[in-house]
């Protein structure tokens, strides 16, 4: 679990290179600007589209609380 100062910093971070490039300035420090999960705020394996790591996207899919996915088998 990350700690949620790093959580609140990281959404900062995002929120300013947003609105610098809103205004058509350039982004100070783009690299500093990362994606974290939702819900751990994990780095790694990120999914973009749900906004959450893997591990908690699998949990949950589990639970079905992700709409329109389900376990696959074969």
């Amino acid at each position: 679990m990350a700690k949620l100062s790093l959580k609140i910093k990281t959404e900062r971070r995002k929120v300013l290179s947003t609105k610098q490039f809103a205004e058509g300035k350039k982004i100070t420090f783009p690299t500093r600007v990362y994606n974290r999960c939702r819900k751990c705020g994990r780095v790694g394996g990120y999914m973009r589209k749900f906004a959450l790591c893997r591990i908690c996207f699998r949990e949950l899919a589990r639970e079905g609380k992700v709409m329109g996915v389900k376990k696959s088998s074969w």
